[in-house]
């Protein structure tokens, strides 16, 4: 978790520039807008939307039946809780495999 105070969003730059610093960078999975305000306010610096919400939050088996409009639901709540973390989505199996160009369209 990062002991400066950050009032913008996190960026990949910020990220390099601590780890280059030997800082801990704290990053956790978030599914919702209420859980990312929590972190927001214990300075966690990367929110993980994760596929892992097909169990966790769908109650599934597996993260198999997780699709693209389920992360992107799931990736919209949680921006609209956070103002300071680096927002992070899984891809959901299937999404990327077939193509670079899938992938882009995804």
């Amino acid at each position: 978790m990062s002991t400066h105070v950050v009032t913008r969003r996190v960026t990949l730059v910020e990220l390099a520039r601590m780890r280059a610093s030997g800082e801990k960078i704290a990053v956790l999975t978030c599914y919702d807008a209420s859980f990312a305000r929590i972190c927001d306010a214990a300075g966690i610096d990367v929110l993980l939307v994760g596929d892992s919400l097909g169990m966790v939050v769908q109650g599934h088996d597996s993260t198999l039946p997780v699709s693209v409009s389920d992360i992107a639901y799931h990736t919209a709540a949680v921006a609209r809780g956070s103002q300071r973390a680096l927002l992070v989505a899984d891809m959901p199996f299937g999404s990327f495999q077939e193509s670079p160009a899938q992938a882009m369209r995804n």
